[in-house]
């Protein structure tokens, strides 16, 4: 007969715990993406800088790259975002004051892009590649705060528009052309700078800006605007491009008029901020909702002729819709590439195993693509451009605003994937990147919008298509897969010229989304290192490509690529 011995009870007294802190060491984690240059980090912006005829603008873009690669200039856009504008309608007396207020790194952020000429700064000191260069400054504040970049945006398209009022242009330009920034509500002679807003559509109408039921009542001196505005972004702007009817007008036909938020005298003009819009993304921008009631108003332009007035602020801010988004997918890929190059799994970097080297190679691909593509458009809208230039810009630029901006958030959510669950949280900047993208596909023209433009301007304005054809026509002969989409193009252009409307409006964003594809790959042919042109021609136009990013052709050389990034 055996006997066991039990064993001793288990109490807390017993129990000891592990050193501290071993699960808490921080391992196989990338350190911190800061006081990084970034422009000096991207070959791609800097040889298109060069390319297109503002390499004289270095030095500025440097500096400006230094600065928004600062941890305190990162710091400042994620609090810009995380804690987001608040709508003030009362004082504490009872006094409406409709005032939108702002975590103190917005004014920062958008302090400093306004300081480096990122919204004026090829009106006020124009000369050859000054809208290039300006486009680059834009993009680099662009990149790590996209909010702010809204009223930067307005401010530089606006001016053309107040061109066509001289009086109101010898007062207002100065103002926009300043450097310096105030966000308080003041007299605009009082204020170091100036900044522009927008307010065009309406909830009855939307894109339809004919559809606008505001009403302007002609008053000596001006007009007097009542309506209700559905989207009016960056509230606490000096003043805004407005659209109203006209009262007096039998046709009720449409004009443009300049509304300032406050009066030259300080006292405030009526202009009710009834809500702030609860957007998916573009967080630190305070898209409003807007009442006017007998709000002070001056005509700009000729009276019934309002969307033909705006047409060119719209024609800029598309613009600034391409290059944001591109800017945001150098975000990206960046982001993606640094995770990439400082993390291991499985034995090996990231880096080096090649499912990942394919997906992050094309996802710089992408952004060298719509980079090169922006600055060519910038390149279009100089001063000095000449008739041809000018109509390819007119189809161009909406073109592109398609194509890139349809490809931002796919990009940004690749990207974000790279970084697994981290990239997912909101303490990374891709899950901000993530939601901010789709708004430069909606803003001034989602894709319908677009594709619609593009059918009227090849009946309205002939000379646009053979000027795109012309542009399409420098890389022909650089590589046949090429040819034959070019061939494509402009067979389906023809091919809209005897169609009926409906059949024309279910081609047109096949069309469209041809025409930009072909616009970047001609580019890729001509500007982009060897390597680069390949595997993006490889990838979306070879006989292999996949739909999904990371399906790159055999031979790719990822290293010559990723070099540039």
């Amino acid at each position: 007969m055996s006997t066991t011995t039990a064993a001793p009870a288990m109490t807390t007294a017993t129990l000891k715990p592990a050193p501290v802190g071993r699960t808490h060491e921080v391992k196989n984690q990338p350190p911190e993406r800061v006081n990084v240059n970034e422009y000096l980090t991207y070959p791609v912006l800097r040889d298109a800088v060069e390319a297109f005829g503002a390499g004289w603008a270095d030095a500025a873009l440097t500096d400006a790259g230094a600065h928004v690669g600062t941890a305190e200039f990162q710091e400042d856009a994620r609090l810009a975002n995380a804690e987001g504008p608040e709508l003030v309608s009362f004082d504490h007396r009872g006094n409406r004051i409709d005032e939108v207020r702002y975590h103190p790194s917005y004014h920062r952020v958008i302090g400093a892009a306004i300081g480096a000429g990122a919204h004026t700064s090829a009106w006020a000191t124009p000369r050859a590649g000054a809208h290039v260069a300006r486009a680059a400054m834009f993009s680099l504040f662009a990149q790590v705060e996209p909010g702010h970049a809204c009223p930067v945006s307005m401010t530089h398209a606006a001016v053309p528009a107040l061109e066509h009022q001289p009086d109101l242009a010898k007062v207002w330009l100065p103002r926009l052309f300043g450097t310096g920034y105030d966000g308080s509500l003041r007299a605009p002679g009082e204020k170091p700078g100036a900044i522009m807003g927008m307010a065009m559509t309406e909830k009855q109408g939307g894109s339809d800006v004919r559809a606008n039921e505001t009403v302007a009542r002609r008053v000596e001196g001006g007009a007097l605007l009542t309506g209700h505005k559905w989207f009016c972004s960056a509230p606490m702007s000096d003043a805004f491009l407005v659209l109203a009817r006209e009262e007096s007008d039998p046709e009720g036909r449409i004009s443009c008029f300049f509304v300032p938020r406050v009066l030259e005298d300080g006292t405030r003009n009526e202009f009710r901020v009834q809500r702030l819009k609860n957007k998916l993304g573009n967080k630190s921008n305070a898209s409003s909702e807007i009442e006017l009631d007998g709000t002070v108003a001056f005509p700009v332009g000729e009276a019934g002729r309002g969307v033909r007035t705006i047409i060119e602020m719209v024609a800029r801010t598309r613009l600034d819709c391409v290059i944001g988004t591109a800017a945001g997918m150098r975000q990206a890929a960046a982001e993606a590439l640094w995770h990439v190059r400082h993390r291991a799994a499985f034995g090996r970097t990231l880096i080096d195993q090649p499912a990942m080297t394919g997906v992050v190679t094309d996802l710089a691909l992408e952004a060298e693509a719509s980079t090169l593509t922006a600055m060519r458009l910038a390149a279009a809208h100089e001063d000095a451009a000449g008739e041809q230039e000018q109509a390819f810009r007119r189809l161009a630029t909406a073109v592109a605003k398609y194509r890139v901006c349809k490809r931002g958030p796919g990009q940004a959510y690749e990207a974000m994937e790279c970084l697994g669950g981290n990239g997912y949280t909101e303490d990374f900047p891709l899950a901000m990147r993530y939601r901010e993208q789709p708004v430069s596909a909606i803003w001034e023209g989602s894709g319908n919008v677009i594709a619609l433009d593009v059918l009227r301007a090849l009946t309205r304005e002939p000379e646009s298509v053979a000027a795109f054809d012309a542009e399409l026509a420098l890389a022909a002969g650089a590589d046949t897969r090429y040819d034959a989409l070019r061939a494509r193009v402009q067979r389906e252009l023809a091919d809209m010229a005897g169609a009926t409307p409906d059949v024309a409006q279910s081609r047109a964003r096949r069309l469209v989304g041809s025409m930009g594809l072909a616009l970047q790959a001609g580019l890729m042919l001509r500007y982009a290192p060897t390597a680069s042109a390949e595997a993006f021609i490889g990838a979306r136009l070879g006989e292999d490509r996949g739909i999904d990013y990371g399906v790159l052709p055999d031979g790719t050389d990822h290293e010559a690529i990723l070099a540039r990034h």
